[in-house]
């Protein structure tokens, strides 16, 4: 079921709200990026995602061999909040928010909410790595 969530970085510089059906799934990735970053989000469209407060906070890192998303930071603490991009293959245009900085997601949803793994490393997206006990 749909909920809307708030979510922001950790100094509280960047605050946004979604809405998002954790129960339908979240996904982690084994790409060069998420890897570091050990990404665990869920996807919204982007009507769905409203930055609330310090839009003008926020950075972002575009990777040049990447799929062109913009991964969304705040210039203050640095922390990952979200990604902006659009890939006609994953129904076009989307917002990808990092679950770690929702603030008022349970810990009952996170455990309830189903992961599927992406193989970006090796651009094997929608078959998952061979191993992910890592990531």
């Amino acid at each position: 079921m749909q909920k809307t969530y708030h979510g922001g970085c950790h100094c509280g510089a960047v605050k946004f709200s979604v809405d998002l059906d954790l129960a339908a799934g979240t996904s982690r990735c084994n790409c060069s990026y998420c890897r570091k970053l050990r990404t665990w989000s869920a996807m919204s469209k982007p009507d769905r995602f409203h930055v609330d407060k310090g839009a003008g906070n926020l950075g972002a890192y575009v990777f040049e061999h990447g799929s062109g998303a913009e991964h969304r930071f705040c210039k203050t603490c640095g922390l990952t909040l979200f990604v902006a991009g659009d890939i006609p293959e994953l129904g076009g245009a989307y917002v990808s928010v990092m679950v770690s900085v929702l603030e008022d997601a349970t810990e009952e949803e996170l455990i309830a909410s189903p992961i599927t793994w992406c193989d970006g490393l090796h651009d094997n997206w929608w078959n998952p790595p061979a191993e992910v006990r890592h990531l």
